[in-house]
């Protein structure tokens, strides 16, 4: 394992990677098992150590910290998958044509790249950054975590009450802050969930204490007084920490400036090869589009890993076919899975009792995508 802070000592060849989360290291793992001694490089502008992402919108509550939530050290691994390791460095620009990197630290080669950058936070202007908390990433955790931790019984609001501002917010409920989670529509996750279920996610999450204020577009936030007062249509709202939880899109910087097709969505993939319109380049996770739609699924990485890996070797496989895995909130107070893939038509009814909501669409008599919402057992 090699771990250098100046790029000109790095080998101008082999495959390099850009990006030390999960995608990263993923694409990494399945190369190294390909081939034992292909030229890897791994570059990182964090540490690049490694954890589970998805488990940040849950790690309040078990009083996880940003060093019991860390796997393996990026050093540890890099030593064991014979790798060298840049990490604390930035990546500002790709030349596709040199094949180059330009980094805060130098310039780097590559044969063949893989962008595993995963995406960023939308973050409207009126939600100004310096205001505002955004979960999307182990040292924002570990931040808002430690500062937490020496003051409980907080209100927290969380502006965007989409899957991961709702997981957010139970799991703050369970470490004992006062909640307020705000949507732009009158139900929580609507859009994802049909009425019928958003009804029911709203009641589970009421009833463990969260207030949610829906049809509400929060207008600015100003400091007062050590807390933030935020203002929307109907009046204000004081509160101690504000989390926006509004999406993500792709930093388009290293696209643009490689040249390769892209759009807010993602980097614009071959859906088989994963190769972006440059063939040299390749990309996965969060950072990718697939038809037209963003790719951000942890449960697909090792076959997209697949894909790229034994494209690159020039090994035969069957390439990366896309479908959408199971989806599934960790929420405690109420369980919600989704599979398959959802359209706006109107969805049947299977069961629908105290303890159970079952709902599926069917084209034929093949079902197609299916809802299910489960209360706790007693």
């Amino acid at each position: 394992m090699n771990t250098h802070t100046n790029p000109s000592q790095i080998p101008q060849a082999g495959v390099v990677v850009i990006g030390g989360g999960t995608a990263g290291w993923t694409i990494i793992e399945t190369l190294r098992k390909l081939d034992a001694t292909l030229d890897i490089t791994l570059i990182t502008a964090d540490s690049g150590d490694r954890y589970i992402k998805p488990q940040l919108s849950a790690a309040f509550s078990q009083n996880k910290t940003a060093a019991t939530l860390i796997n393996k050290t990026a050093e540890s691994l890099a030593a064991t998958l014979n790798i060298t390791l840049l990490a604390h460095t930035v990546v500002t620009s790709i030349d596709s044509h040199a094949q180059t990197i330009t980094s805060n630290h130098g310039m780097i080669g590559y044969h063949r790249l893989i962008l595993a950058t995963g995406a960023v936070p939308v973050l409207p202007a009126n939600l100004p950054c310096e205001h505002t908390w955004q979960i999307n990433h182990i040292d924002d955790f570990d931040k808002l975590q430690r500062k937490l931790a020496t003051k409980p019984n907080q209100h927290i609001a969380i502006i965007g009450a989409g899957m991961i501002g709702v997981e957010l917010a139970e799991d703050l409920s369970r470490a004992g802050h006062r909640i307020t989670l705000i949507g732009r529509d009158q139900l929580p996750l609507l859009g994802v969930l049909p009425p019928i279920a958003a009804t029911r996610l709203h009641t589970a999450l009421t009833d463990i204490g969260i207030c949610y204020l829906g049809d509400t577009h929060i207008q600015s936030i100003h400091p007062k007084q050590g807390q933030y007062q935020l203002s929307h249509a109907n009046g204000e709202l004081l509160v101690d920490e504000v989390i926006t939880s509004t999406g993500l899109m792709l930093d388009k910087t290293l696209a643009a400036s490689a040249g390769i097709d892209h759009s807010q969505h993602g980097i614009i993939v071959n859906p088989t090869t994963l190769q972006s319109s440059n063939p040299a380049i390749y990309a996965i996770g969060d950072c990718i589009s697939i038809y037209g739609k963003p790719c951000r699924f942890v449960a697909v990485l090792r076959e997209q890993a697949s894909a790229i890996a034994h494209h690159i070797l020039g090994l035969d496989h069957t390439g990366y076919q896309h479908k959408p895995p199971m989806i599934r909130l960790k929420n405690k107070a109420i369980t919600v899975s989704i599979t398959g893939e959802p359209t706006p038509q109107a969805w049947h009814i299977d069961n629908d009792d105290e303890s159970l909501l079952l709902l599926s669409q069917r084209i034929d008599d093949t079902i197609t995508a299916k809802i299910e919402l489960k209360a706790p057992s007693k």
